[in-house]
């Protein structure tokens, strides 16, 4: 297979485009004092960092592009220090083409919900009924009390999992009290009305104005069934994971508190190590997976960094986070293997193939 069009591009574009490099300079103290770039807002222009500069294994770049595209990629994305590395799109797809976030952009939620908190228009801790209003889920209204934001950030709200796909109240059964079990479960939406409600606007304009359009994000949230599944280009995400990666700054502009994403990208409750507030967690101890109470006792992606906390979403929509190697990481598109709804075999062995690449 010959590289991607973009791939070519992007090639004979490093000598112009990343001539600047060696004159940036640091924008604040973001992380580990870094140097971090951020592409200008409602541009296309987005600096680059060539594979030599960062002393990567340039021979291995052709047999991930490879094993990305006989793996029903869509798209593939690598910024190092916020500069794209690697850029490529199989199967028609382009730079604009939209593609599902799926539970990928659950993280998206997390922010928001850390944005209203810093607002002080609600606090986690909170009653989810407090915003929803009593009679939300079809627990006793003793248990339902129990739920709080928190515990629709850390999916251990303590409902069925195993009820139905739907949030309305019918299929949001009591199973145990809210922080004992630990359940991959849908009702997180639910955080979406208690912003909505908190902020006295809708869910999609206040997310436009506080996070999407201060990023320079494009995509909008599509309506399907109970769900708002949000759709978007993969530089879009990117940013996003660039802006998690800055701890929640863009540029000078602190627009997640840094706190609350701290909290967020580390172990949210003692069920599952593996979890934080919608952020899956690598380098833990143990892990479990959707629609299973079985506790695994290994790191959650062996082959990936230890530090690495990543979005994961059904069928493989990927955004991987890895502070110490100063990467963010975005893969869309289809299935790689089987249908899952988060975590597959495919993330070990991607990493592998990263792994080689960047030695």
């Amino acid at each position: 297979m010959k590289l991607p069009k973009i791939v070519l591009v992007f090639f004979g574009l490093l000598t112009i485009v990343s001539c600047s490099s060696d004159d940036d300079s640091p924008k604040d103290s973001d992380p580990q004092n870094e140097a971090i770039y951020f592409p200008p807002l409602n541009s296309d222009t987005w600096e680059t960092k060539s594979i030599s500069e960062l002393d990567w294994n340039e021979t291995e770049l052709q047999p991930l592009l490879d094993y990305l595209e006989n793996k029903n990629t869509k798209s593939f994305m690598v910024l190092h220090e916020g500069k794209i590395v690697i850029e490529a799109y199989f199967d028609g797809h382009s730079s604009t083409s939209p593609w599902y976030c799926a539970s990928a952009g659950k993280t998206l939620t997390t922010a928001m919900t850390g944005i209203a908190e810093n607002e002080g228009l609600l606090d986690i801790n909170d009653k989810a009924s407090d915003y929803l209003g009593t009679g939300w889920t079809s627990a006793p209204l003793e248990k339902e009390n129990l739920i709080t934001c928190k515990h629709l950030l850390s999916m251990s709200s303590g409902l069925d999992d195993s009820a139905g796909d739907g949030v309305e109240p019918e299929n949001l059964q009591y199973l145990a009290d809210a922080g004992t079990r630990w359940a991959y479960h849908n009702v997180y939406v639910k955080l979406q009305d208690i912003v909505a409600t908190a902020s006295g606007q809708d869910w999609s304009s206040y997310f436009d104005n506080k996070l999407k359009n201060k990023i320079g994000m494009s995509g909008a949230w599509i309506q399907t069934g109970d769900f708002s599944v949000y759709w978007s280009t993969t530089r879009s995400m990117a940013r996003f994971g660039l802006l998690v990666y800055a701890d929640g700054k863009w540029e000078s502009e602190q627009i997640i508190p840094e706190s609350f994403l701290n909290d967020a990208v580390n172990t949210s409750q003692n069920l599952n190590l593996s979890y934080g507030y919608m952020w899956w967690l690598n380098g833990k101890s143990s892990y479990r997976l959707p629609q299973s109470q079985i506790q695994f006792p290994d790191e959650l992606i062996p082959n990936a960094p230890e530090d690495m906390y990543a979005a994961l979403g059904k069928n493989d929509q990927k955004i991987y986070v890895v502070p110490s190697k100063k990467l963010v990481i975005i893969r869309m598109g289809d299935a790689a293997d089987d249908e899952n709804f988060a975590l597959s075999n495919f993330d070990n062995e991607l990493w592998e193939k990263i792994n080689a690449l960047t030695n």
